[in-house]
């Protein structure tokens, strides 16, 4: 519910700022979640401090990167000119090739 909430207050903002605050709103409790959640799975097999923080960092980094992509999956991209659409060309550039191979 809470996903959905996000996801819906994210694709109605216009506003990069409140847009990065949304994200971060949900991916940085994600991340200090996978920290702690590999920290302890990395505890099971790894004798070594150092290597369990390395892979407690990845996997904080991996999972927030997972929460703040899945909280942007439904917003439509925004044209990189604004005010003007850009063209699609890959269409008649696969076009052309097709004709001639």
């Amino acid at each position: 519910m809470a996903l959905a909430i996000g996801q819906t207050a994210f694709a109605m903002t216009r506003s990069a700022i409140l847009r990065a605050a949304i994200a971060a709103a949900f991916a940085i409790p994600a991340a200090v979640a996978g920290y702690h959640a590999l920290l302890v799975m990395s505890q099971i097999g790894v004798p070594s401090l150092a290597w369990r923080q390395v892979f407690a960092y990845l996997g904080a980094a991996f999972i927030g990167a997972t929460a703040w992509t899945r909280l942007t999956v439904f917003a439509e991209p925004r044209p990189s000119e604004s005010g003007r659409l850009m063209e699609n060309t890959s269409h008649s550039v696969l076009t052309a090739a097709a004709r001639e191979g």
